[in-house]
C-alpha cells in the first residue's frame, strides 16, 4: 500500500471503485454538480447523487495529490499526475488533472486499465498494427480529439513490440499511462514530463542519446518537440507520437503550423520524406445501448502521391489520395463506418453524422442493398 492508499478520502474512494465497476473511462470532480462518470461515452451522474460542496472537492483532491503538490495546492493552477490505489486487492491506476474554474478546485480522473487492450478488443486492424510495429524508421502519428483512444493505440503498439523483444524503447509521456511489463529482451524506460523530464522536447532530444530504436512522444505540442521528432525519424528511429486534429491532412496542417512561415516549405519537405503513417480516430456510440464505444479509422500511408501532396503544400489532394490509395493499405473514414454499418456495429445515423461525404455513403449503402 502507498501514502495515497493511506490517506484517501473515503467518499473518494467509493466513487473510483464505482467508476472501475461501470467500465467509466473518467470522473468529473466540480462543485455544485454530482460527481459525474462517463461511460461509454456518455455523462452519467450516480442516482441519487449530490452536488459536491467546495469543501469535499477540495478534500477529496487534496487526499488523491501527491503531498508535494497538495501543500502547494492554492498555487498550482494546473496539474497533471497518474496516481496508483490498491482497490479490492488489485492496483487500479488514474490520470489525473486538477485544475481551477470560476476559483473553485476541480478534477478529471481517467480511468487507466491495469491491462493494455488488444488490437481485436480496440477493434484496431492487426495487419496495420504488424505494419507499424516492423518499420525501421519514420514518424508514425495518431491523431483525433480527445477521448479517441490514441493514447491506448500507443500503448498497444509498444507492448506488441514489448513482447516480440530486441528493442530498446523509451516513452515521454505526460504523465505516464500505462506501465509496460518487463521483459527479458527488450529495455523500456518511460519517463514523465515534470518528473523525470522537464518537457517532451527534453525528452526527446536525451532520449536520442540513450541508444533507442522506438522512441513513443506522447504529443507534439511545439516547434522545438516537432524538428526533434523530424530529425529523428531521419536518423534512423521509430517515432511514435499524437496530435489533436479531426482527420489525417489536418494533422499535416498541424505539424507544419507549428513552425514560422518562412520555414513551412523546408518542414514539408521533411516532413514528406519522415513520415510513414497517419492515422485518425473515432470512438463512435455502440448500436447496442450500454456496449463500448466502437473505433472507426482514416489511415494515411505515404506513398508517392501522398508524398507530393505534403512537400507542395496541397493538402486538399490527401483526400483524393486516401480514396485511391486501399492498394497501399489506405483507409478512407467514410469506408470504415459503412464497414461498421454494415457489420452492425454502428447505426446509420451515426455513420451519417461522422462521414465526411453523408450522402456518398447513403448512396453506397443503397447499392449494397
Amino acid at each position: 500500500m502507498n501514502a495515497v492508499d493511506e490517506r484517501i478520502d473515503s467518499g473518494l474512494a467509493g466513487l473510483l471503485d464505482n467508476m472501475v465497476q461501470a467500465e467509466a473511462s473518467d470522473l468529473h470532480l466540480v462543485p455544485g454538480y454530482p460527481p459525474t462518470y462517463r461511460i461509454h461515452g456518455r455523462l452519467a451522474a450516480p442516482t441519487g447523487g449530490s452536488p459536491l460542496k467546495s469543501s469535499q472537492t477540495r478534500g477529496m483532491i487534496a487526499s488523491l495529490l501527491p503531498e508535494d503538490a497538495a501543500n502547494r495546492i492554492e498555487e498550482l493552477r494546473n496539474f497533471d499526475c497518474s496516481v496508483s490505489l490498491v482497490r479490492n486487492g488489485r492496483t487500479c491506476r488514474f490520470r489525473t488533472n486538477v485544475f481551477w474554474a470560476q476559483g473553485e478546485l476541480c478534477a478529471c480522473l481517467r480511468y487507466i486499465p491495469d491491462a493494455i487492450p488488444s488490437f481485436e478488443w480496440m477493434g484496431f486492424p492487426k495487419e496495420l498494427a504488424d505494419r507499424i510495429m516492423h518499420l525501421t524508421n519514420g514518424l508514425v502519428i495518431i491523431t483525433g480529439i480527445t477521448g479517441s483512444g490514441k493514447s491506448t493505440t500507443l500503448a498497444a503498439l509498444i507492448e506488441q513490440l514489448n513482447q516480440e523483444g530486441g528493442y530498446r524503447i523509451i516513452t515521454v509521456e505526460e504523465p505516464v499511462e500505462y506501465v509496460f511489463s518487463r521483459q527479458a529482451r527488450t529495455l523500456i524506460t518511460q519517463r514523465e514530463v515534470g518528473t523525470d523530464v522537464g518537457s517532451f522536447y527534453d525528452g526527446l532530444k536525451y532520449g536520442l542519446r540513450q541508444d533507442p530504436d522506438v522512441v513513443l512522444v506522447g504529443e507534439i505540442r511545439d516547434r522545438e518537440t516537432a524538428q526533434m521528432a523530424l530529425s529523428a525519424a531521419e536518423t534512423g528511429h521509430l517515432i511514435l507520437t499524437t496530435l489533436h486534429t479531426q482527420d489525417a491532412k489536418g494533422a499535416v496542417t498541424r505539424f507544419a503550423d507549428l513552425f514560422p512561415y518562412d520555414a513551412q516549405d523546408d518542414v514539408r519537405t521533411q516532413l514528406s520524406l519522415s513520415l510513414r503513417y497517419v492515422i485518425a480516430q473515432h470512438l463512435l456510440p455502440n448500436q447496442e445501448e450500454g456496449k463500448k464505444r466502437v473505433l472507426a479509422l482514416e489511415v494515411m500511408t505515404t506513398n508517392h502521391v501522398v508524398r507530393a501532396g505534403i512537400r507542395q503544400g496541397k493538402v486538399e489532394s490527401l483526400e483524393s489520395a486516401i480514396q485511391t490509395g486501399r492498394r497501399d493499405g489506405m483507409v478512407a473514414l467514410d469506408d470504415s463506418l459503412e464497414r461498421l454499418v454494415a457489420t452492425g456495429q454502428i447505426t446509420p445515423q451515426i455513420a451519417r453524422r461522422y462521414a465526411k461525404d453523408p450522402e456518398g455513403l447513403q448512396m453506397a449503402r443503397t447499392t449494397k442493398r
